[in-house]
């Protein structure tokens, strides 16, 4: 179950889940997943490459994969729809251990990208003031696109996040050139590994990790500490290793 339930830190855990199937579409793998999410015992799961649920009357009627991992465990979830094809669908999921008091959807890509790229902001309750933002993202594969997603989410997150209000940024990046933090530190965000180890985590593949895809990202919070995670069963699971850190937040008599 998840740990911090006073909300004074949280526990976050990032991962592609590549449609639930393990590296190169060898095995459907989402009962593991689950299973393997679980047993990180996160308040908040940021998710990419989810599936949701079929549209009505699709030929095969397919449940929601975050709903289906978050089942009795996390209370609250909420999903960002990026791309769409015949059978399918798939994008960005929160899975919260506190109530989602607010979340929407914002595409970073131009029209002529495709698949498009977004970022699903929720905010969260804790019953303690400020609230937290979270933001899941999924940004392209050329430079680019990176480029012009990174700008977008800037604005995204200037528009949308009060000052002196922690926000935590997660998911996969793609990006192996290692130009995002220049451009998100102008806008005060922090990537955790980075900041603890003086580089990024290596994510991709995950079976043998080099490329350092995936980060952690973080604003007007007290702390950080990344977390190790074993090897496997997470090697076998996804295309790319997941990620995880608790996040220390001011406590009640700080805030405002």
């Amino acid at each position: 179950m998840p740990l911090h339930r006073d909300g004074r830190s949280l526990r976050v855990l990032t991962v592609n889940i590549h449609k639930g199937y393990s590296l190169f579409n060898k095995r459907f793998v989402l009962h593991e997943l689950r299973e393997a999410v679980r047993a990180i015992r996160s308040d908040v799961v940021f998710l990419q490459e989810v599936r949701g649920a079929s549209e009505p009357g699709a030929r095969q009627q397919q449940a929601a994969q975050y709903e289906f991992l978050a089942d009795s465990i996390w209370k609250d979830h909420a999903y960002g729809r990026n791309a769409v094809a015949p059978r399918d669908s798939y994008g960005n999921a929160v899975l919260s251990h506190f109530p989602i008091v607010h979340s929407r959807n914002h595409r970073l890509s131009v029209e002529r990208i495709v698949p498009q790229r977004g970022v699903l902001h929720c905010v969260v309750n804790r019953d303690v003031m400020p609230p937290v933002h979270l933001m899941c993202v999924h940004l392209g594969l050329l430079e680019a696109d990176r480029q012009h997603q990174l700008e977008a989410l800037s604005a995204v997150v200037q528009a949308e996040v009060p000052a002196g209000e922690p926000l935590i940024v997660a998911g996969d990046f793609n990006d192996w050139r290692q130009k995002a933090d220049a451009r998100l530190r102008r806008i005060g965000l922090t990537e955790v590994f980075r900041h603890t180890h003086g580089r990024h985590a290596r994510s991709f593949p995950a079976a043998w990790p080099l490329l350092r895809l995936d980060r952690i990202y973080v604003r007007d919070v007290k702390g950080v500490r990344p977390l190790p995670l074993p090897r496997h069963p997470w090697a076998r699971l996804s295309d790319h290793a997941p990620l995880a850190a608790e996040i220390e937040l001011d406590s009640p008599e700080a805030s405002p």
